[in-house]
């Protein structure tokens, strides 16, 4: 049942629906909440980072990124919440317009990303490589790049001597280093059946020949793994970017439907106002 508004008697005036209303209000008040833990996460994480050498094996610092995402969010959710609450048009537009702006470019990311998928491959292993140089200037840079070797079991970007790229795992001779010319325990081979895990099993392979570093470790690399999984697993990555499109798709359909019933309603508050002051026109 809508809300109909009060006006001079006889007035028959159209209906805002309060199922509408304040669906849009609950759809935006929660994602409103979401914004504020990102930007506190997010300025809480730019607080307590001070690595930022391993930041720069990145495009964007997380944190910031973290930041500027939940203000933007904060922002559109707030028209989204007022504009609902008050029936503004103008919040409600500037709602809806931003929502199908933020559609539409991650929808040509992702196209971009498909058809120029090389670019975005050499873009990829990078970034990977800069995380190798990285590895020892940060705690949870060391930690993301353990668990992606051991998750895919693969080790370093395109090939295990990678690593020689880190100053600390570097295969010259004139490394000092007592990780000359290995690579992290997280590229090992580890046996289920083995009671005592060898942590030094990654020791001097790089000095070994393809095959008999293959007996110790995983000599493929993480960029090939990496693509493999996408391929095979493209429905559930379908079903992520499904999932993220039908929030916004909502608060699109909503917005409108929205405005279109104030529009309504303001047309015919004119119309009967009209009338009421020339009633022989």
């Amino acid at each position: 049942m809508g809300r109909r508004r009060r006006g001079a008697p006889g007035e028959d005036f159209s209906f805002v629906s309060p199922v509408v209303k304040y669906l849009l209000f609950t759809f935006n008040f929660l994602f409103w909440i979401i914004s504020l833990v990102m930007v506190s996460v997010g300025v809480y994480a730019r607080l307590t980072k001070h690595a930022e050498a391993a930041m720069a094996c990145l495009s964007v610092d997380p944190a910031v990124m973290l930041m500027v995402v939940g203000v933007l969010m904060f922002i559109l959710t707030f028209c989204g919440c007022v504009g609902s609450l008050r029936e503004n048009i103008c919040l409600l537009q500037t709602f809806c317009i931003s929502l199908t702006v933020i559609f539409l470019l991650q929808l040509t990311a992702g196209i971009l990303g498909f058809i120029f998928s090389d670019t975005a491959r050499s873009k990829v292993t990078e970034m990977i490589n800069n995380a190798i140089v990285h590895y020892r200037d940060d705690i949870d840079l060391q930690n993301l790049i353990d668990f992606g070797q051991m998750e895919f079991g693969c080790c370093g970007g395109v090939t295990y001597t990678d690593w020689s790229k880190n100053m600390y795992f570097n295969c010259t001779k004139e490394n000092p280093s007592r990780e000359r010319c290995s690579v992290p325990f997280s590229c090992c081979i580890i046996s289920k059946d083995k009671v005592v895990i060898n942590t030094m099993c990654g020791q001097d392979v790089q000095d070994l020949e393809y095959l008999q570093a293959g007996n110790h470790i995983h000599t493929n690399g993480c960029i090939d793994k990496l693509v493999n999984w996408i391929h095979s697993n493209m429905f559930l990555l379908g079903g992520v970017a499904l999932g993220l499109a039908i929030p916004q798709l909502v608060g699109i359909l909503l917005s409108q439907i929205l405005i279109s019933q104030i529009k309504d309603q303001i047309e015919l508050q004119d119309y009967n106002l009209k009338h009421q002051s020339d009633p022989w026109s």
